[in-house]
């Protein structure tokens, strides 16, 4: 409160700190934007300190039009934990269940961590809504964010959602913008030479973790089983999300989207490179996927011959059908260059 009244004391306090101090972390800096025209301020002085600023949600800082330290800061994204920085401690089947959050994957106890997970999703996503002043009808965002996780990686249908949950469907088009900017998931669009028809269509929406997406449908007691459904959906989430986790950290700029023909062929993820390379993914969870069950890779290939086509599995070794390769999915980011 003290700096939201008076932003100017930030500056008064780092000019007058120990020189040894060499950085300085704001943490929550959308909370007081007005602070990033106290860094500008200092930023343009002689000999200033590294900022480190992280936040949670970019929507505030756009609202305010706040300053965005352009050109004088980079830009890091920071996600779950990945199945590299945990090594010998990863569990697929536990990352399925509960997410990699760091305080939800490392904790001993499954039942604290599902309670960290339903806190998340119960109060946590409902305090920031508030607190943003995002939207008064919180009751009809958390029917959103219910029927939201159940089509977790569907098709976006915002009419039959506005329906079922009692909002508009600007309503909720306006919510799944309030997801993405309070970074708690992401749009995959369509595939498409054409960025204006990518835009156009509908796209699929993620959650950003897994055990999220479990917390709000109100699963984490029932653990998830191979070879079933609900299993199969989780491990195409993880993958994505991991694929883009990991090529986002080396800086990669990898465009994302994935395929559907119009007689429902369909592939999972579609990974292009700036040296124009194509890599084609469909995400089975079976450790025998059988190559009729990916037709619509061979689908993709007959619009982009030099697409590279993967099954990428749970199988404990790679093998090669056709152009189709099907392998581990520890293998693929190897394969795509994020080795």
């Amino acid at each position: 409160m003290r700096l939201v009244s008076d932003p100017q004391i930030f500056r008064e306090e780092v000019f007058a700190r120990d020189k040894k101090i060499t950085h300085i972390i704001v943490d929550e800096i959308q909370r007081i934007p007005a602070l990033l025209n106290e860094i500008h301020f200092i930023l343009e002085q002689p000999n200033p300190p590294c900022f480190c600023l992280s936040g949670s949600s970019a929507r505030k800082m756009k609202r305010s039009h706040a300053n965005l330290l352009a050109g004088r800061a980079w830009k890091y994204d920071l996600f779950p934990l990945t199945h590299r920085e945990l090594g010998r401690n990863f569990s697929l089947d536990k990352a399925l269940n509960i997410g990699t959050l760091p305080s939800v994957y490392l904790e001993d106890s499954i039942s604290e961590s599902n309670k960290t997970l339903r806190s998340y999703v119960e109060i946590y996503l409902k305090e920031e809504i508030e607190a943003e002043a995002l939207t008064r009808n919180i009751g009809g965002f958390l029917r959103f964010l219910d029927l939201a996780a159940d089509e977790n990686g569907n098709l976006i249908n915002c009419s039959t959602i506005a329906r079922e949950s009692g909002i508009s469907y600007k309503t909720v088009k306006e919510y799944f913008r309030i997801l993405e900017d309070t970074l708690i998931g992401f749009f995959l669009f369509p595939y498409s030479k054409s960025l204006r028809k990518r835009l156009i269509r509908h796209p699929k929406f993620y959650f950003f973790d897994t055990g999220v997406v479990r917390a709000l449908k109100k699963k984490l007691n029932v653990a998830l089983k191979r070879k079933t459904f609900e299993y199969g959906r989780a491990f195409e989430h993880f993958v994505i999300a991991e694929i883009m986790r990991i090529s986002n950290y080396l800086q990669m700029d990898y465009k994302f989207s994935f395929y559907r023909s119009s007689n429902g062929a369909e592939v999972d993820l579609i990974v292009e490179t700036p040296k124009e390379e194509v890599f084609a993914l469909e995400i089975k969870s079976s450790q025998k996927p059988e190559i009729e069950s990916v037709g619509g890779l061979k689908s993709f290939k007959n619009i982009c011959p030099k697409a590279k086509l993967y099954c990428v599995s749970n199988a404990s070794r790679s093998r090669k059908s056709g152009d189709i390769s099907i392998l581990p999915w520890q293998e693929i980011f190897c394969e795509m260059g994020i080795g």
